[in-house]
């Protein structure tokens, strides 16, 4: 058996201790996450700079994204209101309201993959946290999602022009989405960095979710008929996005809404988190050498 190492010693003999790299450890992963949160300042800025810089030269500006979802929205919801026989009154909102919140996942989702790589200059020569670019990213889908919310409120107002308490469960809910796409980004940023090959993966993954969560279909359609199909609806529970998009729009467009939502999204929260912190913990050093 090998002896043990021996601390080094000084020119007059006494032993000194070597300090100990932190670079891989959950304080320096809960670090980075609050030293990037207090450079607010920087990627506040940096996420308006990026909407400014996307419709630059635009007359209308980022009002374009407003415009691009109304369209899909009233042309989704007149299509599939006549495909499935639905009510116009109910199923136009519907619509409208999945997709603004859809939209804001699936950026999540996909730009989260890219977090990092889009950023490599600014992470090889700017001395910032990893999250800032994560931050930047989430803030930039907000803003975005803010543009949007002008279609809701021109759609509520003609379709639905009550208002009641219960609405205001949107906030929360909003802003339980907003600390998952957080980690969302964070996560698929380190792994799809690594691993260039996620992008694509996620990309048809998204797709591919789109079809699955009831957007422009409801669960309700499908318990309506019976049968097969009543059975097919209940497996839209396995998605775990139905649960984040129902406890969004159902307060939006004054739906009922169960608790179970909740705890389903809820749990996924603690769980993705637990996993992030876990691989900035083991990776967000290498991060920079891998982009």
């Amino acid at each position: 058996m090998s002896a043990p190492a021996k601390e080094p010693e000084n020119e007059t003999g006494e032993r000194v201790s070597v300090p100990v790299s932190d670079s891989q450890t959950y304080k320096r992963a809960f670090r980075d996450l609050k030293t990037g949160f207090n450079q607010r300042e920087l990627w506040l800025h940096l996420g308006w700079q990026d909407i400014k810089q996307r419709y630059r030269r635009s007359v209308i500006g980022p009002f374009w994204i407003t415009i691009a979802t109304a369209v899909q929205a009233t042309a989704m919801g007149l299509l599939y209101s006549v495909l499935l026989d639905m009510d116009l009154r109910t199923f136009l909102p519907h619509v409208a309201v999945g997709l603004i919140i859809w939209n804001f996942i699936s950026a999540a989702i996909l730009e989260g993959g890219d977090v990092f790589v889009a950023n490599e200059g600014l992470i090889k020569q700017l001395p910032s946290a990893l999250s800032v670019h994560v931050y930047r990213l989430v803030w930039r889908q907000i803003l975005l999602f803010a543009h949007n919310l002008i279609v809701y409120v021109i759609i509520i107002a003609i379709f639905r022009p009550t208002f009641h308490w219960t609405d205001l469960a949107a906030i929360p809910a909003f802003a339980l989405i907003a600390i998952n796409a957080v980690w969302v980004a964070m996560l698929f940023g380190i792994v799809a960095t690594r691993y260039r090959d996620i992008a694509p993966i996620l990309g048809s993954m998204v797709t591919l979710l789109f079809f699955m969560t009831p957007i422009v279909w409801t669960t309700q359609g499908l318990l309506n008929q019976g049968g097969q199909a009543a059975e097919r609806a209940r497996l839209v529970e396995i998605n775990p996005l139905f649960h984040y998009l129902d406890i969004l729009r159902a307060p939006m467009i004054g739906e009922p809404q169960e608790a179970y939502h909740w705890y389903i999204v809820i749990a996924c929260t603690i769980v993705g988190w637990l996993l992030t912190i876990f691989a900035l913990k083991k990776f967000r050093a290498r991060v920079p050498y891998w982009v």
